[in-house]
């Protein structure tokens, strides 16, 4: 099997966790899927851009970060292997993205032109269904859980499940990065850090 080959069956792996989709109906997809490659800080999508595509990561990470009036930088979202990347509202609308995409290391992914993305899924009644079930998915149950656990968890708790969910993240992505995306300070994760590497000694960090 060819990376390409690998990259391509986990592609599939991942649209068939959110619906059994025949090998035709993935057929239709895989025909408008693109391999690219960037580099570390390369920028995919500039704040003010709209766009055009959604992502696949096969290899690498990528951060969602916006910028405040006073030039702080918070992050919105990381993005690592098997996940979907990008700004859907504004491919949906068509209007300018609120946020920057960056590569943060040499990533390949899988890119498809949004609207041939649409024009399948408008063609085909199995893309249909697994277009809902995606964004049941990723835009009311998996945000209602995120919502609940910033209300609900504590911030080691929140990084506990980060850890659990990607194991190497914190050797993978700056730690500031990680402290945005949980929505605590650099000084609050270094504290949790220590202080559960204390309760842990055993516990790499």
């Amino acid at each position: 099997m060819t990376e390409e080959e690998h990259y391509l069956s986990a592609f599939k792996t991942k649209l068939l966790s959110y619906y059994p989709l025949s090998d035709e109906a993935f057929d239709l997809f895989k025909r408008i899927a693109v391999f690219r490659t960037v580099e570390k800080g390369e920028i995919l999508l500039h704040i003010g851009q709209v766009s055009k595509h959604i992502n696949f990561i096969c290899k690498g990470a990528m951060i969602a970060y916006f910028t405040d009036d006073q030039g702080n930088t918070y992050n919105k979202n990381i993005f690592l292997e098997n996940q979907f990347a990008g700004s859907a509202v504004s491919a949906i609308l068509k209007t300018p993205s609120e946020f920057t995409l960056q590569a943060i290391e040499d990533t390949t992914f899988i890119s498809m032109d949004y609207q041939l993305y649409k024009e399948r899924i408008y063609q085909n009644d199995e893309l249909k269904s697994f277009y809902i079930a995606y964004l049941e998915k990723n835009w009311i149950i998996d945000k209602e859980q995120r919502e609940i656990s910033l209300v609900m968890e504590n911030a080691t708790m929140r990084y506990q499940k980060l850890l659990t969910a990607y194991p190497d993240i914190d050797k993978r992505i700056p730690l500031q990065h990680i402290a945005s995306h949980l929505a605590i300070t650099p000084t609050q994760l270094s504290r949790i850090r220590r202080d559960l590497k204390k309760n842990n000694p055993n516990q790499h960090m």
